[in-house]
């Protein structure tokens, strides 16, 4: 390694640790007995701190001689590719939870607009309609829960789609209001949380033995 790249690279070095250790150039000169003028040689890479220098700023940043001389942009790396993978996986997380809501929101939104539409057209108010709506809003969510693999409140989604198609079935039936389906609703929707709960807890376990 030629003289010009050691003198960058702990320049580069000494910068860093001093300002991580929130000194400026006249503070860590006078612990070292130099003066500020000296420091900014270093850091500006026109000088290097002899031996004995480089022994007292190791010992004073908790380093050693070769991490002062050694460039580290590759150890800072695998840091940076962190920090932008939980960006990505965030920004990701934020998509489809986006993507979720519109598809939700405009599964009522048309809805809405066909109920308006036969109101003004026919004078038909068929209120029947949103109990329609309610099972296939959840049918999507579930759906795209699925799809997005968002397991964590998926089985309250499943089991609210049940229930949706009791209400949905309790509307649907011409003249006569069956409230006798909404006994078989509760087990039914207990029988289906259930049931997702015996899947979910064996990959739980799975995790957590590869943790070990």
């Amino acid at each position: 390694m030629e003289l010009s790249e050691l003198k960058l690279i702990s320049a580069s070095n000494i910068i860093r640790l001093r300002t991580e250790a929130g000194m400026t150039q006249a503070e860590l000169g006078a612990k070292l007995n130099y003066s500020d003028k000296t420091i900014s040689k270093w850091e500006r890479g026109e000088a290097i701190p002899d031996a004995y220098v480089l022994t007292q700023l190791a010992a004073m940043f908790g380093v050693t001689v070769d991490y002062l001389l050694s460039s580290h942009d590759a150890w800072d790396a695998p840091q940076e590719e962190a920090e932008d993978e939980d960006t990505a996986a965030a920004d990701q997380a934020y998509s489809t939870s986006v993507i979720t809501a519109l598809a939700v929101v405009s599964v009522w939104t048309a809805c809405l607009i066909a109920f308006v539409v036969l109101w003004l057209a026919k004078g038909l108010i068929w209120w029947t309609m949103f109990a329609i709506a309610l099972p296939v809003s959840l049918l999507v969510l579930v759906v795209l829960m699925s799809v997005f693999k968002k397991e964590r409140y998926l089985q309250f989604a499943i089991a609210g789609f049940v229930f949706s198609l009791f209400v949905m079935l309790y509307f649907v039936i011409p003249n006569y209001k069956p409230w006798q389906l909404f006994l078989i609703s509760v087990p039914a929707v207990t029988i289906v949380f259930l049931a997702c709960n015996i899947r979910r807890r064996p990959q739980k376990r799975e995790k957590k033995k590869h943790n070990e």
